[in-house]
């Protein structure tokens, strides 16, 4: 059975650092793609990031610059490294496979794009 299991949230200071840990069972990096996305409170649920079978990775342009995906196929975990965070960043975070294709990101980043939702981790940014 495929699963995620996001990790690694919590509350933070403006202008501080998180990694978050997406693990993967059931299934192994080498043939699926993951995604992050967030939901904040009353949004619509958005992509942030994307890492394909083949390493190769995508933003969405609001996340260029300050979030960077990776992954330790050892671990079978993709990460979400998050810098300079701010208030706005405050959402529940989580990681997903592409419904079709399931090695390659979706350039578009939509969440029906996506499915075997983890639970997601909450990220609260605030002094």
């Amino acid at each position: 059975q495929v699963q995620l299991v996001e990790s690694g949230g919590g509350l933070v200071q403006p202008g501080g650092s998180l990694k978050l840990p997406c693990t993967l069972s059931g299934f192994i990096l080498d043939y699926y793609a993951i995604g992050w996305f967030r939901q904040a409170p009353g949004k619509e649920r958005e992509g942030i990031s994307c890492i394909g079978s083949d390493g190769r990775t995508y933003y969405a342009e609001s996340w260029k610059g300050r979030f960077t995906i990776s992954r330790d196929k050892d671990k079978n975990t993709v990460y979400l490294q998050m810098n300079s965070l701010k208030p706005e960043d405050t959402a529940v975070y989580y990681c997903a496979t592409p419904v079709i294709g399931p090695g390659v990101c979706t350039k578009t980043m939509g969440r029906y794009e996506y499915d075997h939702w983890g639970q997601g981790t909450q990220v609260t940014v605030s002094s």
